[in-house]
């Protein structure tokens, strides 16, 4: 009885702190949506055929703008825009050599790719999807979530709906902080996601699975080793 009582004052006490710190955070923040979006679809005019040309056109112009807050290009050699090879497509150039910082994330009953562009206290930027498809429950988070969708199409809707959201290629699924749904990347579908708030309170939901249900101790401990290091390097350089 006295564990619960300490666990429920210790939950109390954690929603307090992410109610009252919310207004403070967006003054910690160094991604804006609209010029996301912007960057998202000037990427993939560029690259109309590469979804890895979309990518390494985002992560190359982030790594411009915003420094080492931003992790490696995860296609390094994909040709550049306005060539020849860059317009036609390209399969090999669709694999990033960087496989050690590729993880499967499960959550919700979804498994997809992850690669952190971005992770700190207040943020998270990430190339999330799958080339199969996937179905699963959203979560209810501690942040505002953006999902620019770069490749396919994702569907969604609210428990009380009985017609779903499409969100093709090209568009912006923002699911706000404290909503739910579920979601379907039908087919193959690949985003850029955008995360704004208290990032460590979205981490269990991004852990659950591993923990009871896929075990799969390679994929959590990668997982945590990568935002981990992000999340230190980017305090170290002053941002929460």
């Amino acid at each position: 009885m006295a564990f619960l009582s300490r666990a429920a004052l210790a939950f109390a006490a954690l929603v307090a702190f992410i109610s009252l710190s919310a207004p403070l955070m967006p003054r910690f923040y160094i991604f804006d949506p609209p010029t996301m979006h912007k960057l998202v679809l000037e990427a993939m005019e560029l690259y109309p055929n590469s979804t890895a040309g979309v990518v390494h056109h985002i992560a190359t112009s982030l790594r411009e703008t915003h420094g080492k807050s931003i992790n490696i290009d995860p296609f390094p050699y994909h040709p550049n825009a306005g060539t020849p090879e860059a317009l036609a497509y390209n399969s090999s150039a669709q694999v990033s050599p960087y496989e050690g910082e590729w993880v499967f994330n499960n959550a919700g009953g979804a498994m997809g790719s992850m690669y952190l562009l971005h992770a700190s206290i207040t943020e998270y930027l990430i190339v999330f999807g799958t080339p199969l498809g996937t179905e699963g429950h959203s979560g209810r988070h501690t942040a505002d979530d953006y999902f620019h969708i770069i490749e396919g199409e994702q569907w969604a809707a609210t428990a009380n709906s009985l017609v779903m959201e499409r969100y093709p290629k090209g568009a912006v699924h923002h699911l706000r902080r404290g909503d739910v749904k579920q979601y379907k990347m039908h087919e193959g579908c690949w985003a850029i996601e955008l995360a704004q708030g208290f990032i460590p309170g979205m981490l269990p939901f991004g852990f659950a699975d591993a923990f009871f249900s896929t075990l799969d101790v390679g994929s959590l401990y990668h997982t945590i080793r990568i935002t981990a290091r992000e999340m230190i390097r980017n305090l170290l350089m002053g941002k929460l």
